[in-house]
């Protein structure tokens, strides 16, 4: 009985390892031209699980820009009179008693007006900070939702939590569970891609890269980090004097020696590797297309701000837009240095520069190429500030802020849920972050319920055991 188990063994083994190595070559097959057999464009893309959708689905895709540092909403999208008035007086009691904050315990709360005024724009007359008049200008494309609330007080454990839902570390971001769960519609590019970029402030607090990671799940879903600028993929570009020849021979040498390993060892990692090896060969071509904006309108570069691949988020958001035309399924853009403890009246100003015109501009974009209506856009950052004092800026606040969010089956020009009078606590149809995350699944097509990763004997999902679809803000 041993030898036959045996036996049986050395042949799965021997068939996996066919396997691995008949995968290598043809993912090495589809560098090299079109098979009818697998259609026009000769690849095997990246296939999700949830196939046919669990419910219709209005976008296709995700484009999140995250304001890193936690943007104030009273100084962004949620107007606050009554606070405005009562600047300088104490913050009353029954607002903060026995409520989490983070560097201003124990000291004296006082009340900090807005330090902006607000305004209200288009046909809907939503009221927005009159720093972001070009955002002002598609409000009615756009639905403000100012009830937000989050669990983590901290920059790091709150941007864990808004990715994965969750502070504990190790866990799978959105856009791995999204390429997960629907795979990628690019031939070239990776389902999930991170753009970053810094502010003028000088706040600019690191980025893990865990942000973007698979956690659990394979790690051919994690997010690839494109730089804006410089070599977009370290260590993508072919060495000085490497052709294409001589590096077809290195992938065979390695294809190999992966399916010898997976006879060895039976790890699905293995198939990830010799998948990730043809992404990256295909990226060595692709990349530079996607990077050289020189084919883009001057039009189209004014309306973004930008002359392109600078860095900036201006610039990153233009790329968005291009990965989004090639087929990228999560796209999230990070702009950091909202951190505003201090001088926020003057550094919140720097940063509705950056990154007004261009946040509207991709709406705007988007809309004219056909794409908004299947592209779901969001925009915000980990949590928002106090609306008490702290100096000259606003502490860390997880008990009410705002966000916006754009096409992709969202319903423009309203605005959902509602902070107290002083922008304290959200009051009216409060949203935690596993809400929204439940609705960006929903309008993908996903129950969130559904999609589960069994990990350690234990079904896992994005919204854990939390979650409900916040059907007051769809179209």
């Amino acid at each position: 009985m041993d030898r036959l188990r045996e036996h049986r063994l050395l042949q799965r083994r021997t068939f996996l390892g066919q396997s691995a190595r008949g995968l290598g070559a043809m993912a090495l097959a589809s560098l090299m031209g079109p098979d009818p057999a697998r259609g026009e464009s000769g690849i095997n893309r990246l296939r999700g699980v949830v196939n046919p959708p669990h419910v219709p689905p209005k976008a296709r895709r995700v484009i999140w820009l995250c304001m890193a540092g936690g943007p104030s909403h009273l100084e962004t999208l949620d107007p606050k009179p009554k606070l405005a008035e009562m600047h300088g007086q104490p913050m009353p009691g029954s607002f903060t008693a026995g409520m989490p904050i983070a560097q201003l315990q124990g000291q004296a709360l006082k009340c900090f007006a807005p330090q902006h005024p607000f305004r209200k724009f288009g046909a809907s007359g939503q009221e927005i900070c009159e720093l972001f008049p070009h955002v002002g200008g598609v409000a009615d494309e756009i639905c403000i939702v100012r009830s937000l609330v989050t669990e983590a007080i901290n920059h790091d454990p709150a941007h864990t939590f808004m990715n994965t839902g969750t502070t504990i570390s190790g866990r799978p971001s959105m856009g791995s569970w999204v390429t997960y769960g629907l795979g990628s519609e690019s031939d070239d590019l990776p389902g999930f891609v991170v753009l970053t970029s810094n502010g003028r402030g000088g706040q600019n607090q690191p980025i893990a890269s865990r942000q973007w990671h698979s956690g659990l799940l394979p790690s051919r879903f994690q997010g690839v980090h494109l730089r804006g600028k410089g070599d977009p993929v370290l260590y993508l570009t072919r060495p000085d004097g490497v052709g294409v020849d001589q590096q077809r021979d290195v992938i065979d040498a390695v294809r190999a020696l992966n399916g010898m390993r997976e006879e060895s060892v039976d790890d699905p990692e293995i198939a990830t590797r010799i998948s990730q090896y043809e992404m990256a060969f295909r990226m060595q071509a692709s990349v530079p297309g996607l990077m050289d904006v020189s084919g883009e309108s001057k039009e189209v570069l004014d309306l973004y701000g930008t002359k392109g691949a600078d860095g900036s988020f201006a610039a990153n958001c233009l790329l968005a837009r291009r990965l989004a035309e090639r087929g990228v399924r999560f796209i999230q853009l990070y702009h950091r240095d909202w951190d505003h403890h201090g001088n926020i009246k003057n550094d919140i100003k720097l940063k509705a520069e950056e990154v007004d015109r261009a946040s509207a501009a991709l709406i705007i974009d988007l809309k004219r190429r056909g794409m908004l209506d299947d592209t779901l856009i969001v925009w915000g950052g980990e949590f928002g500030r106090t609306p008490m004092a702290q100096g000259n800026g606003r502490d860390h606040h997880i008990k009410g802020f705002s966000m916006w969010l754009a096409g992709g089956g969202i319903k423009g020009g309203i605005s959902h849920g509602q902070t107290d009078e002083l922008g304290y606590s959200a009051v009216e149809d409060v949203v935690p972050v596993h809400d929204l995350h439940a609705t960006m699944l929903h309008l993908l097509g996903v129950d969130h319920k559904r999609l589960t990763y069994k990990f350690q004997g234990r079904d896992f999902r994005l919204t854990d055991v939390h979650g409900n679809v916040v059907g007051k803000i769809l179209a």
